[in-house]
């Protein structure tokens, strides 16, 4: 986890960088001054850190979720498996393309059984975004994830997603090469696949371009996370021919953990540490880790058929409508 002063800080995390600022004044002045013990000046300065974290995290707005979600600090798909797991073995290419840099997975140790974990992968500089391309999948990263899951159906492996992408690629080559159908089919496969599947949203969750990878038995969702058909960016664009109103359509979109499971859209909401996954990221794995291993225990004797049944059963039953 980034150190602070290489700590990235939200607008509404500014009273924290003050009080960092002021435990590293005092720890100057105490330096310059070595008979005055100033640690008990310092240790009341963690404390209110931490009670400062304490009360922004009771107070978070939807819009600031959102901005807790997309933390230039919050750990990733890759971050989350290597703190979860052991003996990851990345597995590359749609063998049809190419290999999607967006779009990550292969078999892992987890728990003491073998696992297919799958997920977006946003990168964590510069550099490594573009070469992700910022979490945003073309059609290959779908169809090299759905490669993946059948190969797990085929030795009867259990199947974890790791959400967390701003959306599907949008870009005219990823239309061109069937982006929309890509999408629908995971859906569809992804509905009837065998093995036990858990889906977790742990960052961004974007319309189709989560739920190219969003169909499962059990759906979790952490904390200061999303889930929503559009950005609330895109939202505003459209309703209010500007960005200016994001905050607002934020609030109206519903698009927080306690929102998608009063929806009944998600089973369970995934605790994170105090101020978000960016302050701890071993307790935030490990709080992830309980969740998936506890799904998985749900669901893992069901039989096949049954299983699919339920997953039918289950998003049949989303939504609200009325019949005239």
């Amino acid at each position: 986890m980034p150190a602070y002063p290489n700590r990235q800080f939200l607008e509404f995390e500014q009273p924290i960088k003050d009080l960092y600022e002021q435990i590293d004044a005092t720890k100057k002045l105490a330096e310059k001054n070595p008979k005055i013990d100033l640690s008990a000046t310092v240790a009341q300065l963690e404390k209110s850190i931490v009670d400062k974290r304490k009360a922004i995290t009771e107070s978070l707005s939807p819009w600031q979720r959102v901005q807790l979600s997309r933390h230039p600090d919050r750990p990733y798909t890759l971050k989350y498996i290597h703190l979860m797991c052991d003996q990851f073995i990345e597995l590359h290419g749609d063998r049809n393309v190419k290999d999607d840099k967006a779009m990550v997975g292969g078999f892992t140790e987890f728990n003491g059984q073998t696992v297919m974990m799958i997920g977006q992968q946003k990168g964590s500089n510069t550099k490594a975004r573009q070469m992700r391309n910022f979490g945003m999948a073309n059609p290959e990263g779908y169809r090299k994830a759905l490669r993946l899951m059948k190969l797990a159906e085929k030795f009867d492996k259990p199947v974890v997603c790791l959400i967390d992408t701003p959306g599907a690629f949008p870009g005219l080559e990823a239309e061109e090469r069937g982006q929309g159908e890509a999408i629908a089919r995971n859906i569809y496969e992804m509905i009837r696949l065998k093995v036990p599947i858990v889906i977790v949203i742990i960052g961004e969750g974007a319309s189709g371009g989560a739920l190219g990878i969003g169909v499962g038995d059990k759906t979790l969702m952490m904390e200061n996370t999303w889930y929503t058909v559009i950005s609330p960016e895109s939202c505003s664009s459209i309703l209010w021919r500007s960005w200016d109103k994001k905050e607002l359509a934020a609030e109206q979109l519903k698009l927080t953990a306690n929102d998608m499971k009063g929806f009944g859209l998600v089973d369970e909401i995934v605790q994170e540490p105090l101020g978000g996954a960016h302050w701890d990221y071993e307790a935030a794995a490990e709080m992830l880790k309980k969740q998936i291993i506890k799904a998985l225990d749900e669901v893992k004797d069901i039989d096949p058929a049954k299983r699919v049944e339920n997953r039918i059963e289950k998003y049949s039953k989303m939504g609200f409508w009325e019949e005239a």
